[in-house]
């Protein structure tokens, strides 16, 4: 139970963060200013072309080494999902608003709406049902990669698992965590499909 709570602790903080963090890094990969969509690019690059297991790593052990200073391991974790993940959800965010006919803008200008109506009311709700499922792939993947932090030692349900079968003699508790990371990705996959249901109104 101490392992399980750990890993679900770690997959709602990232979301918590990484979801609404992705959208900025979007904007910014979008923006007209250069500099700004040159570096969120080169964000994106690095965190989506290294794996999340080095990356981990670095964001443990870099400070130490850079700074001559240290910090908590669990808060090490939640940094480098954070970043990693915000990184894939600021590409679906991307390609979602992209996708969205200028037409669209042109109307509702037309029709006296502002920006920001428009873009919350008109643009958001529609990116939002076409990103739905890519969103989704990305949450059932953090389910799985929970298991990644123990590298760094944090005491996550995989870790816990291995150490009881080590200490049993059994595979058991492989087995019983395999089963927590079915049910999880099954109950995030029902959820999604609800969500989807209930936004068919758009088609």
């Amino acid at each position: 139970m101490k392992g399980m709570t750990f890993s679900v602790r770690i997959f709602f903080l990232t979301l918590l963060f990484s979801l609404p963090f992705g959208f900025v890094v979007a904007k910014g990969r979008m923006s007209k200013i250069a500099p700004v969509r040159w570096f969120t690019d080169l964000y994106i690059q690095i965190m989506r072309g290294t794996p999340l297991i080095l990356q981990l790593l670095f964001f443990y052990f870099a400070p130490y080494y850079i700074f001559h200073a240290s910090y908590d391991r669990f808060v090490a974790v939640i940094v480098a999902y954070v970043l990693n993940y915000s990184a894939y959800f600021a590409e679906i965010y991307r390609s979602g608003l992209q996708s969205m006919d200028r037409g669209q803008y042109e109307a509702s200008s037309v029709l006296g709406f502002t920006k920001a109506y428009t873009f919350f009311h008109i643009i958001l709700p529609q990116v939002f049902k076409k990103i739905l499922p890519s969103i989704g792939n990305e949450v059932v993947t953090l389910v799985k990669d929970t298991s990644l932090a123990s590298t760094l030692g944090i005491a996550e349900l995989f870790r816990v698992a291995q150490t009881s079968s080590s200490r049993v003699f059994s595979t058991t508790p492989i087995f019983v965590a395999g089963v927590f990371y079915f049910v999880m990705n099954y109950l995030v996959a029902k959820f999604f499909d609800v969500v989807e249901r209930k936004l068919d109104y758009y088609e």
